[in-house]
């Protein structure tokens, strides 16, 4: 019990301290990133060793120092019970790393709250915004999560609004992308709410957020933005989206726990989410009243400011270019086939990680099932078959930190052979 009581101690002092300091270590410039740190990088992490996993794009596997963090916690918070939750971690702890991942996004204290996830969030920013009513437009793309479409969907059913859904050009560009949703825009005079996925979880595809920002706001349209696979795989910070209304996982690029992710609300905006349920645990001013999950998980909470030291490691372009790098090494062996079609451009601002791709003429979602089923099957390789653009479904590849060059060749000799 002493050891526990003294990780316990040593984690809430580290994490205290981290807090004051976050502003000052997350934007340093260290020296470019060697081959040999990449080395050392991915093998910090603990990974099965009987296939390849290029499906990271669902669940960010925790670093090994950031795993035992979130054991330890577990430890404690298992030894110390209800004592430490109504004494330190309701009163203090939370807010510790509130304020940390504050500094981290680059937003105030005040304009964050924790959720369990980005799903969460985005269901609160959708469904609870107060502007949208009868005879309004809302608007969304092809390329957005399912369940936030559903949000979308749900709102209007509520509130007597129209729902219109644009659908992302193949092949994408940046300026066809800002095009269609400037379209979109223009069409809709009484256009409330926009929706807007900064990487698909279907493609990849990296929207041009910003400029589609700057032409909703000239319109006097609300924008949400889905940041769940972006934050921490690209390098910005949340006020470069010129957004009001941001939804965070923390479990994907940040590498923390399931069920940890965050909502943002920019300063004067509050008033046009609707408080949480009636919730009056906090005032009506304050962020935290717009969510209430009741119980969460503390020990992956606890964890977060573990999982934000380990990813500070290296800069955020610099993880970012490595990602792109992994990316690359497989597209560009496989763009130039002609049954291959590669869903993200290679424009860097475009993409990170994540792309996708489908054989020509196999457009259906089971068709896609199945060259994953024998990716899987044949070469180790797993991967997962997505479903919403406009050309078709096609198979997602997701590579991560710890993912090596070999693997990729791999993945390239593979889809060769399923192309002939």
């Amino acid at each position: 019990m002493k050891e526990l009581h003294m990780n316990r101690r040593a984690l809430l002092r580290g994490a205290a301290g981290l807090a004051l300091g976050a502003g000052a270590g997350a934007g340093a410039s260290v020296a470019a990133a060697t081959s040999g740190d990449w080395e050392a990088l991915a093998a910090s992490y603990d990974i099965a060793g009987d296939f390849i996993n290029l499906e990271n794009a669902y669940y960010g596997i925790m670093a090994r120092p950031v795993a035992e963090a979130f054991k330890r916690n577990i430890d404690t918070l298992n030894t110390y019970n209800s004592q430490y939750l109504r004494t330190r971690f309701d009163r203090t702890d939370i807010e510790t790393v509130r304020a940390r991942l504050a500094a981290h996004a680059g937003v105030g204290v005040h304009e964050l709250a924790h959720t369990r996830n980005a799903t969460e969030a985005l269901q609160i920013l959708i469904g609870n915004n107060r502007r949208v009513g009868a005879g309004d437009t809302i608007i969304m793309g092809n390329l957005d999560y399912n369940i936030m479409q559903d949000a979308m969907n749900d709102l209007a059913l509520r509130r007597g609004a129209s729902v219109f859904t644009v659908q992302v050009p193949e092949p994408a560009t940046r300026q066809n992308v800002i095009d269609a949703y400037a379209r979109a825009l223009e069409r809709h005079p009484r256009a409330r709410l926009l929706l807007l996925t900064h990487i698909s979880h279907r493609t990849g595809l990296v929207l041009p957020v910003a400029e589609i920002v700057q032409i909703a706001r000239a319109r006097k349209v609300d924008v949400v933005v889905d940041a769940a696979q972006s934050y921490g795989q690209l390098d910005f910070k949340l006020p470069d989206f010129g957004a009001d209304f941001v939804g965070v996982n923390l479990h994907k690029w940040i590498g923390a726990p399931l069920g940890t992710g965050f909502l943002y609300i920019r300063e004067g905006r509050l008033g046009d989410i609707a408080i949480q349920a009636g919730n009056t645990e906090h005032p009506a001013d304050d962020i935290r009243s717009r969510v209430h999950a009741g119980t969460i998980n503390a020990a992956a909470v606890m964890t977060i400011p573990a999982a934000l030291d380990f990813h500070a490691r290296f800069t955020l372009a610099e993880r970012s270019a490595r990602l792109r790098r992994l990316r690359d090494r497989w597209v560009h062996q496989v763009r130039a086939l002609p049954q291959v079609q590669v869903l993200t451009p290679d424009d860097p601002a475009m993409y990170g990680a994540v792309t996708s791709f489908r054989l020509r003429g196999q457009t259906g979602f089971e068709d896609n099932v199945a060259l994953a089923r024998r990716l899987a099957e044949e070469y180790g390789i797993f991967t997962v078959a997505r479903s919403g653009p406009v050309g078709g479904s096609c198979i997602r590849v997701t590579p991560s930190y710890f993912t090596r060059d070999a693997e990729l060749d791999k993945l390239a000799d593979a889809i060769r052979v399923m192309a002939a």
